[in-house]
C-alpha cells in the first residue's frame, strides 16, 4: 500500500492506542506528573523509572526511553547514561530532550556521554538547544530559547546528519528532519508557552509515537502535530493557563485520526 505522509501519521496514532507502549521516563521533577498524565491520555503507559540500580533492566522491557536533562541530579545523570547503554544493547528506542544544554556546560557533557555510549533516535528541543548542539551560536535564557528561528531547519538538518537521527525543533514553527526529508508544522498556539511542561510532555509523546514505528521521522511529526492540534482545540474554549493545561490533556485524550488529517498544516520537503 502506497500511503502519503499524513496517512502514515494517522496510522501512527492508532498504533499507539492499539499497542499501549510502555514508556520509561527519566525526566525533570518540575513536569514528571505532566509527562505521565499526557502519556496515559494519549494511550501509552508511563513508567517514571530513574533509580540507577533499576534502569538497565527496565529499559530492556520498555517500548521506548525518554531522557530529559532538565533537573539533572547526579543519580539521574548516571541512570540516563546507563539506560541509554541498555537501549543500545536491547534495541530500545530513545528520545533525548536536551533541556538547557546551551546554558549549563554540565548538561552538554552528559548529553555527549549519552550520544557516545548509548543510543539516540530522536533529539527534540527548542531551537536554541538544537542550534547549540549543532555547533552554532544560539540565544537562550535558562530553559527558554530566545532565538528568532532563522536558519532553524538548516541547523536541524546538520544535527540530524551529525548523529544519524531524527531532529525536531520547536518554536513559532516546528521543524522535523532526518537529514533528507523534512516537515514544517505550522499548527499550534502561543498558550503552550504559558504553561510549565509543554516541551517535556511533547518529548514524552515522541517516545510513545516512536516506540512501535520504524519511521521515526513520521513518529516525531505525529507527536508534534498531536500536541499542537490539542493545544489549538483547548485554546478555543479556555483562554487562561491553568484551565488550558487541564483542557490540553482532555483534548489529547479525544484526538482522532480525522482531526490529524483535516486540520494538520504541514509543509513536507
Amino acid at each position: 500500500m502506497n500511503l502519503n505522509n499524513i496517512e502514515k501519521v494517522c496510522i501512527n496514532l492508532s498504533t499507539v492506542r492499539n499497542n499501549i507502549p510502555l514508556i520509561q521516563c527519566i525526566t525533570n521533577y518540575v513536569t514528571i506528573n505532566d509527562c505521565a498524565n499526557i502519556l496515559l491520555a494519549y494511550g501509552a503507559s508511563p513508567a517514571m523509572c530513574e533509580a540507577y540500580d533499576e534502569v538497565f533492566d527496565f529499559t530492556k522491557i520498555s517500548s521506548a526511553l525518554y531522557i530529559n536533562v532538565g533537573t539533572l541530579t547526579k543519580e539521574q545523570e548516571e541512570a540516563a547514561v546507563l539506560a541509554s547503554i541498555s537501549a543500545k544493547v536491547n534495541n530500545t528506542t530513545v528520545v533525548l530532550d536536551p533541556v538547557a544544554c546551551g546554558a549549563i556546560p554540565r548538561k552538554a557533557a552528559v548529553i555527549n556521554r549519552i550520544l557516545e555510549l548509548g543510543r539516540v533516535d530522536i533529539i527534540k528541543g527548542n531551537i536554541g538547544e538544537i542550534k547549540f548542539l549543532a555547533g552554532e551560536a544560539s540565544a537562550v535564557r535558562g530553559v527558554d530559547s530566545l532565538d528568532s528561528g532563522e536558519g532553524a531547519l538548516d541547523a536541524c538538518i546538520r544535527l540530524a546528519k551529525k548523529y544519524n537521527c531524527i531532529v525536531a525543533s520547536t518554536g513559532k514553527e516546528d521543524f522535523v528532519t532526518d537529514g533528507t526529508r523534512s516537515a514544517i508544522i505550522q499548527n499550534g498556539t502561543e498558550m503552550l508557552t504559558k504553561i510549565t511542561g509543554a516541551g517535556c510532555m511533547l518529548g514524552a509523546l515522541c517516545g510513545a509515537t516512536a516506540a512501535y514505528s520504524e519511521d521515526k521521522f513520521i513518529a516525531a511529526v505525529t507527536a508534534i502535530l498531536s500536541m499542537n492540534l490539542a493545544g489549538e482545540e483547548a485554546y478555543e474554549t479556555v483562554k487562561v493557563p491553568g484551565s488550558f493545561k487541564v483542557k490540553l490533556i482532555d483534548c489529547i485524550y479525544t484526538l482522532t485520526e480525522e482531526k490529524l488529517k483535516k486540520e494538520g498544516k504541514i509543509i513536507w520537503q
